[in-house]
């Protein structure tokens, strides 16, 4: 029995198993053609080792790309740990609401120890592929975690639920189908790697290899570890140190809005394929062959050269528009960032240091405005708490989280251009920052 599980006619069956399996579940939205083709493509993989393991150089080309990308992507969300965090719980909330299950809102809960593990375990993953480490474990482990990416891009492009897959955090924003078929690719590549596993060998001595290894897992974990304690190293936001807000804001030459195209979702009732049609050619006279879904809107093509801020606004407590005579204020003004006040860093002494830079900034006649999403009532029982004699004012929440990574951060501002910005474990003096910003 044990003969015939490692047999290659027991793979060739569990695989084509798998492939039917998945050809059939797969939605609608999906070609079957290119699904036939794609699980085609991995079966052959993996059922021809014998032919792959024949050309090493093949393997080592798919080894320094997928080793390298592994590297790159954990680097970049790395980088930005909070961010990646708010990603996956943008996807945990799309699951929660589809299935009903509630374990996704305690995944919610732990987003941001879960986004750290993952990109330790996308660098340290690479690397090992890399200096061949554990070829086996390390190959079985990144096909693991490239299946279910591929998963979470599929669904997502299948029902349009998140926008953006966050693979790269902001260094490169992919569309869900582009990040999917990214996802797809390398899926592929590494099945590759598996058939022809044989060819990885370690570049280095066992004791050498453990000993970079470890160091690497280390590094690995100590990088977004500082990030989240700080502020990324790395900046690709459109708030970063530098940037104007109001000169982001403005619209490039050549801009063309994103189209959308009004219509409904019919089902073929022989297929089961789903299908758009617009307003003009949409099959309501044959109920035969079709049944209505849902009305929908279908995105015809994003904007062009649109503006890097999009939705940036400031709302008085009474609702007035400030958001100008904010960004326009020549001389130097604090905004404390806050974007939810249930989930600030309540530490006393911070809030100490809050309120001293707050006096010591007014004494100098410059100003500081919290930003919160919470409303008023919240906003006032906040204030009594922590003693808080600076203004607020109301801004969307997920664009406080986008201007920086820190719940409270601070943001010093001149004229709508960003001077410097502070995460609140590095919260700064204001002569500190009078002598180093305030030229």
């Amino acid at each position: 029995m044990k003969k015939f599980l490692s047999s290659k006619l027991f793979r060739l069956i569990w695989s084509l198993g798998l492939a039917a399996f998945l050809f059939y579940v797969c939605p609608p939205c999906f070609s079957k053609t290119t699904i036939a083709i794609v699980l085609g493509i991995l079966v052959l993989l993996v059922n021809g080792s014998g032919f792959i393991g024949k050309f090493p150089i093949i393997t080592h080309l798919a080894r320094i790309i997928v080793g390298g990308l592994f590297i790159f992507s954990g680097f970049i969300k790395a980088n930005d740990p909070v961010g990646f965090s708010y990603k996956l719980e943008e996807y945990f909330e799309v699951f929660k609401t589809d299935s009903g299950w509630g374990i996704f809102e305690s995944f919610a809960h732990i987003a941001l120890p879960l986004a750290i593990v993952l990109c330790v375990s996308e660098m340290a993953l690479g690397f090992m592929l890399l200096v061949g480490y554990k070829a086996k474990l390390t190959l079985g482990l990144l096909f693991a975690q490239i299946a279910f990416f591929t998963f979470l891009t599929f669904y997502s492009a299948c029902y349009n639920k998140v926008t953006t897959c966050g693979c790269f955090g902001d260094f490169l924003v992919l569309k869900p189908w582009t990040s999917f078929w990214k996802d797809v690719v390398l899926l592929i590549l590494i099945t590759l790697l598996i058939s022809g596993k044989d060819n990885i060998n370690e570049l280095f001595s066992p004791m050498i290899i453990a000993s970079l290894t470890l160091i690497a897992i280390v590094l690995s974990f100590a990088f977004p570890i500082y990030a989240y304690r700080n502020l990324p190293p790395l900046d690709f936001r459109a708030y970063k140190i530098g940037d104007n807000i109001k000169h982001n804001m403005e619209t490039p030459e050549g801009y063309k809005p994103a189209e959308y195209e009004s219509g409904f979702i019919y089902e073929n009732l022989k297929t089961g394929e789903q299908k758009h049609f617009n307003m003009q050619n949409y099959p309501w006279q044959d109920t035969l062959n079709w049944k209505w879904v849902a009305t929908d809107n279908v995105l015809i093509h994003d904007a062009i050269n649109a503006p890097k801020i999009v939705d940036f606004s400031i709302l008085s407590l009474d609702g007035r528009d400030i958001r100008d005579s904010v960004l326009n204020v020549k001389n130097y003004i604090f905004l404390l960032v806050c974007y939810d006040l249930d989930k600030t860093d309540g530490d006393a002494t911070l809030h100490a240091k809050i309120n001293d830079l707050y006096k010591l900034a007014s004494a100098d006649k410059i100003g500081m405005l919290a930003l919160t999403a919470n409303d008023a009532k919240r906003i006032d029982d906040y204030k009594h708490a922590h003693q808080a004699l600076y203004d607020f004012a109301n801004a969307d929440g997920i664009v406080l989280k986008t201007m920086i990574r820190s719940n409270p951060g601070l943001i010093l501002i001149k004229d709508g251009t960003i001077i410097m910005n502070w995460h609140h474990n590095n919260f700064p003096t204001y002569s500190e920052v009078k002598q180093k910003y305030m030229k």
